[in-house]
């Protein structure tokens, strides 16, 4: 069952090598400035994202929900995130919405002055897969009001359904069902490793989302972990499958350029460090996403959460106080420079001309 599943992920992600393994981080180089003339006490990290004001350029994106265990890790998530005012998106809740009883771990972060909610839904459950009825409005409708969320977050999960025992690879239709829903409430389009393209960042654009989490190659490959999955289960094709596209997708820093199409961009992939996110910011996103990162610390305690959202923080500061940045704004404008392999993404698909 599904809840099965969600306990599977988060065994592996903590326990087994998901990594992509080259971290396009690593090829993004802020230009250092001698004198900032800026003073780190001043440095204000808040953003405004979706309506919603938070305390620095963070969100926690999308980790677990539907099995038992979930409710402590989102319990801490959400702590967590209201002390250090950032903001929090959920794991897939389609187990909740199809299993009532399973809908407390998600509900449980409504105890907790979250500045920004973000529900979650899969793309593919939108349409009908084979014996399985489409979700509708009324389903999305349901995770929304399960966590009051702010936004809904539809996932883009190919890569990792084509690996799953129980995937869902119908995706015809998939586009007209996401705008469909984007006319009743507010949508954020999000990719889970694979990343986003120009073209369907404009299609997704103009089906009305509101924004994009891309969700790029470099971090946790969740082809790798339906690898282990399939391994466990002797499953030979899927496990060959995991195993060819573990490093399939589009990296994430090149993933934010090419969404780049006057919508708000969360950048997740790969981040590690709050440098990361500073970097992620001075390329055109507006904040950075972290889901394994802080899966061990939400195991332990709202605390544990907490003082890494707060190292983070303080690494973001640190590069904006050497790149002379005194608010997100400024970062934005910092020059970065690329190199290495990701360079030669960034040549290869630039246009011709």
């Amino acid at each position: 069952m599904v809840f099965e599943r969600k306990a599977d992920h988060i065994d592996i992600c903590l326990n087994k090598d998901v990594n992509a393994s080259q971290n396009y981080w690593n090829n993004v180089h802020m230009l250092h400035k001698a004198l900032p003339e800026v003073d780190m006490d001043e440095i204000d990290c808040s953003i405004e994202l979706f309506g919603k004001t938070l305390a620095a350029p963070i969100v926690i994106s999308a980790i677990t929900g539907g099995f038992d265990g979930a409710e402590k890790i989102n319990r801490n998530l959400a702590e967590g995130a209201a002390r250090a005012g950032v903001g929090l998106g959920l794991g897939s809740q389609r187990a909740a919405v199809e299993h009532n009883e399973l809908a407390p771990t998600y509900e449980c972060i409504k105890d907790y002055d979250v500045p920004l909610v973000i529900g979650n839904i899969g793309a593919p459950q939108l349409i009908e897969q084979k014996n399985k009825p489409a979700f509708g409005t009324d389903g999305c409708k349901r995770a929304m009001e399960m966590i009051d969320a702010d936004i809904l977050a539809i996932h883009l999960n190919y890569l990792q359904e084509i690996v799953q025992p129980e995937g869902d690879l119908n995706a015809n239709g998939c586009l007209e069902a996401i705008g469909d829903i984007a006319k009743e409430m507010p949508v954020l389009a999000k990719e889970t490793g694979a990343g986003l393209s120009r073209d369907i960042a404009q299609d997704l654009r103009l089906k009305g989302v509101k924004g994009f989490d891309v969700g790029g190659l470099g971090g946790t490959s969740f082809s790798a972990v339906e690898y282990h999955r399939a391994m466990s289960k002797n499953e030979e094709t899927l496990a060959r499958l995991g195993e060819t596209f573990w490093n399939w997708g589009i990296p994430t820093p090149l993933s934010i350029l090419e969404a780049d199409v006057g919508l708000p961009i969360i950048a997740t992939g790969g981040l590690n460090t709050g440098l990361d996110a500073a970097k992620a910011i001075s390329l055109g996103a507006i904040a950075g996403g972290y889901s394994r990162k802080l899966l061990a610390p939400a195991m332990e305690s709202a605390d544990a959460v907490e003082k890494e959202l707060n190292m983070l923080i303080a690494e973001l500061k640190g590069a904006m106080l050497l790149t002379g940045a005194a608010n997100v704004d400024a970062l934005q404008n910092v020059p970065v420079i690329v190199t290495g392999i990701l360079s030669e993404w960034l040549n290869a698909m630039e246009p011709e001309g």
